[in-house]
């Protein structure tokens, strides 16, 4: 296995305040030394050191007060599991799928209002201005232009597509509202995209471990997958996905490199571009998830991949579904010298995308409401995720390792070797707790002590009695093992 890979100054800066406030050389309540006074004394920039402090602050440490600074927060010094640290070790060859009757059937068991959902793909629709949308969705429908719904049929809503081209702008990525396609959701963005660079038989690229659905895409389209070796914190090991695109090459790679699903890695803005350079240089395309990519817990939100590529090859897929208006099922691909392809595949499949639906959201964007929405849902998911880990290394079995991820809602704990995360599944499923169990983000069922949590739903004390019961049957699934 890889070693893990040099701190940087703000992860170390965090490190040593960490490490101060576990000591309980600082306890509770205690200031933390100004931005000024510490960038001073440790000689880093005021921008290194409010990440460190955004990086503590997600993690539950300390808290921000207006105009005081920050502060050691309540349950601060109560230890979160240590950071799994080490690359997956796939064994990197093409591989047929038959997985999605076994997703299925773990998934769909846990589909249900009743159960805790600890293993469910979507947070909370509590978290989402859902009631304020509604108004503008009627507001919208009555004032709809019948020709619209002709006019931008395939492409999707003219003023969508404006809005969407102007947040990659703000982001610094070059996309021009021609150059997006608007879809049902990132799902079918995704499929669509891979159609267009691949044919059956054709082998792809993907992380390991991987979203579900990308290995259910390819089983569908009757394509095989390569598995490549992906660090917790920073995604795919470059060195060994160009020994995987040398040896088979591939049609393509199916990447997420911003808070993967399920690790909540995120790669660096350096490594994105030598991962564009590297699959430009193979004229390999790269099919990027991109949909948590809003959900980020710093100060600025992470470039994708996208804003590297010259040469079309980077095939760009979001949706409004994990950060604004799930069951509205819009998304949309930036695919590049493919669009006109996806857009043709767009037509001859399901041919449109509500068009209410459409305006209603380009409608909100354009009165600026989606940048306030998404401070207060980064604070809170932020915030969920450092009690949830808290509760995790207080309630887990000795030897648990889980992910800080910096975005998004998904912990990736690695649990004793001998806790069986199937047999996990099925034990608290009977007790009305889902999760999801590492054998499904993988091609060949391995990481089968692992499982994905969401720590996207709200915290409360039944949240925390199905996560200390989750805790004790791992427990005693290890102590069995």
């Amino acid at each position: 296995m890889d070693s893990a890979p040099p701190l940087k100054r703000y992860e170390a800066l965090a490190a040593d305040i960490e490490a101060s406030i576990r000591s309980g050389t600082l306890r509770v309540g205690d200031r933390i030394p100004s931005v000024r006074r510490t960038g001073e004394s440790r000689g880093v920039s005021a921008s290194t050191v409010f990440q460190a402090y955004y990086l503590l602050e997600a993690r539950g440490l300390i808290r921000a007060r207006d105009r005081s600074g920050y502060y050691v927060a309540e349950g601060g010094s109560r230890a979160a599991p240590p950071e799994a640290e080490l690359s997956s070790q796939p064994d990197g060859e093409s591989v047929a799928l038959d997985v999605s009757e076994h997703v299925f059937s773990i998934l769909e068991a846990s589909m249900t209002r009743e159960v805790v959902p600890f293993g469910s793909a979507f947070p909370s629709p509590l978290l989402f201005p859902l009631p304020r949308l509604g108004q503008i969705l009627a507001s919208s429908a009555k004032k709809l232009d019948p020709w619209s719904t002709v006019d931008d049929l395939t492409p999707g809503s003219v003023a969508l597509r404006r809005q969407i081209a102007l947040r990659y702008l703000a982001n610094g990525v070059n996309v021009q509202a021609d150059d997006i396609v608007i879809t049902n959701g990132a799902l079918e963005a995704l499929n669509l995209c891979l159609g267009a660079v691949t044919r059956p038989g054709d082998s792809v690229i993907v992380e390991s471990p991987t979203f579900y659905a990308a290995l259910q895409a390819l089983e569908r389209m009757d394509l095989r997958a390569i598995e490549v070796p992906t660090h917790p914190r920073e995604g795919i090991e470059l060195d060994a996905l160009e020994q995987a695109v040398v040896r088979h090459k591939p049609s393509a790679c199916w990447l997420m490199t911003t808070f993967q699903n399920p690790l909540g890695s995120l790669m660096p803005a350096a490594k994105k571009k030598a991962l564009v350079e590297l699959l430009t240089h193979h004229d390999v395309p790269l099919i990027e998830d991109d949909v948590y990519a809003e959900l980020y817990f710093g100060d600025r939100q992470p470039v994708p991949a996208k804003a590297f590529d010259t040469d079309g090859l980077v095939l760009h897929c979001s949706s409004f579904s994990k950060s604004l208006a799930p069951g509205y099922r819009i998304g949309w691909a930036a695919p590049g010298r493919f669009t006109r392809d996806v857009a043709r595949r767009k037509l001859t499949t399901t041919l449109n995308t509500s068009v209410p639906a459409q305006l209603a959201l380009a409608t909100y964007l354009e009165r600026g409401g989606f940048d306030k929405h998404l401070r207060k849902l980064r604070q809170t998911l932020a915030t969920q995720q450092a009690t949830f880990a808290q509760a995790v290394g207080h309630h887990f079995p000795e030897g648990t390792r889980a992910t800080r991820p910096l975005g998004g809602y998904f912990m990736w704990v690695e649990l004793p070797t001998t806790v069986d995360a199937l047999e996990l599944h099925r034990r608290a499923l009977t007790l009305g707790i889902s999760i999801a169990p590492g054998p499904v983000f993988s091609a060949t069922g391995g990481f089968g002590h692992h499982l994905r949590l969401n720590y996207g739903h709200v915290w409360d004390a039944r949240a925390e009695r199905a996560l200390a019961t989750l805790g004790r049957l791992a427990g005693e699934c290890a102590k069995r093992g």
